[in-house]
């Protein structure tokens, strides 16, 4: 008998990571466009990798600041950010059919991400240039406006970071926005695993592969089945 089943997502594809390493542990992967990171040949990598190991492939779209890496706000057209989401899940899109694969989900990445919980019509520009998607991410007018739509809406949660009283995530330049011993963010993955469809493991964090390997593991001693939400 089969437990509850849980997804485990992580950010790839921007240079920052042991991508191959954490395609091994995780069952879905948002791969960075271009936009805020990535290359064609990572791109073309990461997918590759990820259809062989029967890992999810989802978009993670971003403003078009790759030298603020996407975590900086901008004030970008309906109109503009809507093309360049468009631009971000083809070219993706051209990599995974290349693997034997398909883009099955998107994702905002960084200031976008955050932007897009509270800002309706960069909401709908995410919405509109990414067709009939999947969204995955955190509750606010994203999820919202897709729900109303008729699109699959994914929630996430984060086992390293923090939490703020309001449900959001803490700033990462403020105290206690990072989750960073082993014990803590497996506590805090046990613990949203019952509220969430996926959990989302940084890439980007010291020792994120050893952690990434430390959820898995507790997850499945906790007898939850891990497979791709999408």
């Amino acid at each position: 008998m089969h437990g509850p089943t849980i997804d485990l997502n992580a950010d790839l594809g921007e240079e920052v990571t042991d991508d191959a390493a954490l395609l091994a542990v995780v069952t879905s992967a948002n791969v960075a466009c271009g936009y805020h990171a990535g290359t064609p040949a990572i791109m073309r990598a990461v997918c590759a990798e990820a259809a062989a190991r029967g890992v999810a492939v989802g978009a993670q779209v971003s403003y078009d600041d790759r030298a603020n890496f996407g975590r900086v706000a901008l004030d970008v057209a309906y109109g503009v950010l809507r093309e360049q989401v468009a631009d971000q899940v083809g070219t993706l899109g051209g990599f995974a059919a290349e693997a034997g694969t398909t883009v099955r989900y998107v994702k905002p990445h960084g200031a976008l991400y955050h932007r897009v919980l509270d800002d309706e019509e960069q909401a709908r520009a995410v919405l509109d240039g990414s067709g009939e998607l999947p969204v995955l991410g955190m509750p606010g007018r994203l999820l919202d406006l897709a729900g109303a739509a008729g699109r699959g809406v994914f929630h996430e949660g984060f086992p390293d970071r923090g939490y703020t009283a309001e449900g959001r995530l803490v700033p990462r330049d403020e105290p206690g926005a990072l989750v960073v011993d082993e014990e803590g963010i497996v506590a805090q993955a046990l613990g949203l695993a019952d509220r969430v469809d996926s959990l989302c493991l940084h890439g980007d964090s010291p020792g994120a592969v050893d952690h990434a390997l430390a959820v898995r593991a507790a997850l499945e001693r906790s007898g939850r089945v891990l497979r791709p939400f999408a």
